[in-house]
């Protein structure tokens, strides 16, 4: 499996419901297990900044990762991004190869 970054920025709509944002929240999680459910979620984060949240999970290549970044924004971002995301160790070793 593959690693991967999930930037989203939620749309004003959206994003005015935060006390809502749980039950929004999972949701958009189960929809994803249904269409997606190979995908292991590891982490998210709620942001203050330019994205609302960032989820990192595992898949099996990047077309699931875009199904997940076009689910998100079916459901109510108005950006999601998802980012390769290679361990650290792998980037010396390749930066060696340069």
């Amino acid at each position: 499996m593959k690693t991967f970054v999930l930037m989203t920025k939620l749309s004003s709509d959206v994003a005015a419901k935060m006390k809502d944002r749980d039950q929004i929240g999972a949701a958009w999680l189960d929809d994803v297990h249904k269409k997606c459910p190979e995908v292991k979620f590891l982490a998210h984060y709620g942001l203050l900044g330019s994205y609302d949240f960032m989820d990192i999970y595992e898949a099996p290549d990047e077309e699931t990762a875009a199904k997940i970044s076009m689910i998100s924004r079916a459901n109510g971002a108005v950006l999601a991004e998802s980012w390769t995301a290679i361990p650290y160790k792998r980037i010396v070793e390749l930066a060696k190869e340069i």
